[in-house]
């Protein structure tokens, strides 16, 4: 009975991967293009047949048939293996183009909504003496104070979350740094309204502060740290221990080592770490409801007196529901997008040009 088990199986490999399989043509390399333009073309004639209103249940539609088509016709002239791998790459590609679609459709909707009121004045004007059901008016107090709040964020959470890291991957062990460990996970979810209350108590009640841009800025600077660290701290990971230990053996000390050896070798990811944390900040409104107050003027000075900000901005303006201040508002989203988007570009750039240059 052994014996014909074992006579068996070569049986089975040979039947499961026999050399017609193998053999056998493959489909042209148009052949996804042309699936997805019949599926496309399929896709808008059910929904035009059943009536479907949404453009959504099109797309989907398109891509269950996309999906099905690619199985089928690789199937029938290739094999069922190659079948397999064809449909993986194709919902590869269907989730990406699922993923892309609504974001491009933001970009569009507020370019093309925000270039109505975006122009010179619009960026170095205010709202002073402008009525919010009036046309005109600017973003400049808004945009002047996004600008020195996140930079103050950005100088209080860098220092402290690139220290932190350091101390993490250099010095850290035992109860201590599994405990700086946990904490930051734990302040990476935190949501932006508890770090805003906490300043709120702390600044604001216990001690006796007014509403500042300084004020908003601890809070953002709450939100900024534990992305710094664990990006910091990941970076400094990819640092390769033999630098370390040539150095060390050369009798250099350790902060210095760190100083001149793994911190250069890693810049350009750190860089890059900060600006992502920039801009993740950038778009935040509750602390600064709660802590800047908003204002219409422009106020220069973050350490006194109510600020505005452009997230703040684009929420006081959209509650008016006039034309002119929907206008206002999807202006000062376009602007927000661009202060982002330039945010990300300088952090490629830093991190292009501070990359490890490899030889041929």
């Amino acid at each position: 009975m052994s014996h014909a088990v074992q006579d068996q199986r070569p049986v089975r490999a040979r039947k499961s991967s026999s050399p017609a399989d193998l053999t056998r043509g493959g489909l042209p390399r148009w052949a996804p293009a042309g699936t997805a333009v019949a599926s496309a073309v399929l896709g808008s004639v059910i929904g035009l047949v059943f009536d479907l209103h949404s453009k959504v249940q099109w797309g989907l539609i398109a891509a269950l048939l996309f999906v099905g088509i690619t199985y089928a016709s690789s199937a029938v002239v290739e094999n069922r293996r190659q079948a397999k791998d064809r449909v993986a790459t194709s919902l590869v590609w269907v989730c990406f183009v699922l993923a892309v679609i609504p974001l491009l459709s933001l970009i569009w909707t507020t370019i093309s909504r925000g270039i109505k009121a975006l122009d010179g004045d619009f960026l170095s004007h205010s709202m002073n003496g402008v009525t919010s059901f009036e046309q005109g008016g600017g973003v400049y107090h808004a945009l002047l104070g996004t600008i020195e709040q996140v930079a103050l964020a950005t100088l209080i959470a860098a220092p402290i979350g690139l220290l932190t890291a350091v101390y993490l991957v250099e010095y850290g062990k035992g109860r201590l740094a599994k405990a700086v460990t946990f904490f930051v996970d734990v302040m990476t979810g935190i949501p932006s309204i508890v770090a805003g209350l906490f300043i709120l108590t702390t600044w604001n009640l216990a001690l006796g502060f007014g509403p500042s841009g300084f004020a908003g800025s601890m809070a953002l600077s709450i939100l900024m740290m534990p992305v710094v660290v664990r990006s910091t701290e990941e970076m400094l990971k990819l640092v390769p221990n033999e630098l370390r230990e040539a150095a060390l053996a050369l009798g250099v000390p350790k902060w210095r080592v760190i100083l001149k050896v793994v911190l250069p070798t890693a810049i350009g990811g750190i860089a890059t770490g900060v600006m992502l944390a920039i801009a993740r900040i950038a778009g935040e409104t509750a602390p600064i409801m709660l802590l800047v107050f908003g204002t219409q003027l422009i106020n220069g000075n973050p350490f006194e007196g109510a600020q505005s900000s452009l997230p703040l901005y684009i929420w006081e303006q959209y509650k008016v529901g006039s034309e002119a201040s929907y206008d206002r508002a999807w202006a000062a989203a376009l602007v927000l997008i661009a202060f982002v988007m330039i945010l990300n570009l300088v952090a490629r750039g830093i991190a292009r040009w501070k990359a490890p240059k490899t030889g041929r």
